[in-house]
């Protein structure tokens, strides 16, 4: 089992201690989509859904989600969340792109946290818009970048 950080020598799961690493300022972008019925779409820029204005409701979800990430996703660390925001923007007549960013000072990175943040602020917005459209797909949630620690920043590449 060598070279598996998340398993111990006889094979069980295990958090990885990251007790020796420095504490260094780390941030994650995350992004995804949500594609719907142009309609669909036009009631969330208005904030006409029965349920109400859907983004405001997405942004504290994802807000939320990410203070909880090390309590959905195993073996993730607990960590003290300095800063979350999330963005919306209309990239064409039927989809809707979130950008989520996470920041904390401490031993690990926040890139889950961002993802998780993504993944249920889209899950929200699908909950608000489900009654006028259930053909609503949630697609290419992934990380965009990550800056600070041991392995510096990683940005993706275009394509």
């Amino acid at each position: 089992m060598a070279g598996l950080t998340h398993l111990n020598a006889k094979g069980d799961a295990r958090m990885v201690d990251v007790s020796a690493k420095d504490d260094t300022l780390r941030q994650a972008v995350a992004s995804g989509r949500v594609k719907m019925k142009p309609a669909t779409l036009e009631k969330i820029r208005k904030a006409a859904l029965a349920k109400g204005d859907a983004l405001a409701l997405a942004r504290v979800a994802g807000i939320m989600a990410a203070k909880k990430t090390s309590g959905l996703i195993p073996l993730c660390h607990n960590i003290l969340i300095s800063g979350t925001s999330l963005d919306f923007n209309f990239v064409s007549e039927d989809t809707i792109e979130i950008k989520a960013t996470v920041s904390s000072r401490g031993q690990t990175g926040v890139e889950m946290e961002a993802l998780v943040a993504v993944a249920v602020a889209a899950l929200t917005i699908y909950d608000m818009a489900k009654a006028v459209d259930r053909d609503i797909i949630i697609e290419a949630v992934r990380l965009e970048s990550k800056t600070g620690g041991k392995s510096g920043t990683y940005r993706r590449e275009e394509g």
